[in-house]
């Protein structure tokens, strides 16, 4: 009876994998904060989206640890760049999965931040600002470079204002008029995604990145925030992490008739999985209530580490 009147479903077709891809070959890295998610060199990242595939999860998101990082966040948008060459190979082979891209700098610089610095030393201290404006051409760059490579969706993560207008234009006159972005529109400057710096190797040298990520104070600022980027021609929106801002899920749903995605990130994943390693929770059933609250709140599709555990249950 349960199942006859349940409202809310869960399809394997509703996740997305977050993979980690790094240098080598035959590598499969444990990442010690997430078990048991792994960095993943390209061959064997192949291999693993066949099992995604398999298992009829919606499609994976790619993240790049790159052999070498510097100022410029030149392995970002460098069409020889870790991403890139992963697309490549994983579309050779899978062609019909679904491949997003993370488009960011974080991963790239010497200075983990997202966007290009402006500033110096002081005191022999590395220290200075983002600069918003200069930022927009490395990710527009980069997300070429990703639709170039064969990538199915770009989605900016950045958080620079107008970056989603600079992709969408640089884009359009290079011939991917039809490439979606999927915007990381409302995406917090979160304490749960300190797991994520260790797997994609991206934590700031100074300073935070409060400068450019939301305030979780502010919800009514996040809707204004999905408004901008859709009106300068994202296709699809995100709200970043999920369960923590469930009421900013269900508020962009019931105002914005675009597909919504919201991501449920590291800390999420990591608090359960350390939970139930300590026999607190039943990992099974916490999985599939957190991720069932954050469809309920509206999300069509989730960024989620369980999307593999949750395809073979759901069978």
């Amino acid at each position: 009876m349960r199942r006859v009147v349940r409202e809310t479903h869960l399809e394997p077709s509703n996740f997305i994998l977050p993979l980690f891809i790094c240098p080598g070959e035959g590598v499969r890295k444990p990442i010690a904060s997430m078990p048991p998610q792994c960095q993943w060199s390209i061959d064997a990242a192949v291999e693993e989206c066949r099992e995604v595939k398999r298992l009829g999860i919606g499609g994976i998101i790619l993240f790049g640890l790159p052999e070498s990082k510097d100022e410029e966040a030149s392995g970002a948008y460098a069409d020889g760049g870790i991403v890139q060459r992963a697309i490549r190979s994983i579309k050779r082979e899978l062609p019909d999965l679904l491949v997003i891209t993370d488009v960011c700098n974080c991963e790239y610089t010497t200075h983990g931040h997202c966007g290009k610095i402006v500033g110096g030393e002081v005191d022999g201290v590395v220290d200075g600002v983002v600069d918003n404006d200069a930022t927009l051409e490395w990710l527009a760059l980069g997300a070429l470079s990703h639709a170039r490579a064969g990538a199915d969706i770009v989605a900016p993560s950045d958080m620079m204002d107008g970056r989603v207008g600079a992709i969408r234009h640089k884009l359009d006159e290079n011939g991917f008029g039809n490439t979606p972005i999927l915007s990381y529109s409302a995406k917090f400057a979160s304490v749960f995604y300190g797991p994520f710096r260790e797997a994609a190797d991206s934590a700031p040298q100074f300073g935070d990145r409060r400068s450019y990520q939301m305030d979780p104070a502010n919800g009514r600022e996040a809707m204004r925030e999905i408004e901008l980027d859709l009106e300068e021609g994202a296709d699809m929106i995100m709200v970043k992490p999920a369960m923590p801002y469930l009421d900013l899920i269900r508020q962009a749903r019931d105002r914005f008739d675009v597909p919504l995605s919201a991501y449920q990130v590291s800390g999420e994943y990591s608090m359960i999985m350390a939970a139930a390693q300590n026999g607190w929770l039943d990992e099974e059933r916490a999985m599939v209530e957190s991720l069932t609250s954050i469809r309920r709140a509206g999300a069509d599709f989730i960024l989620t580490y369980f999307a593999k555990p949750m395809a073979r249950l759901l069978g």
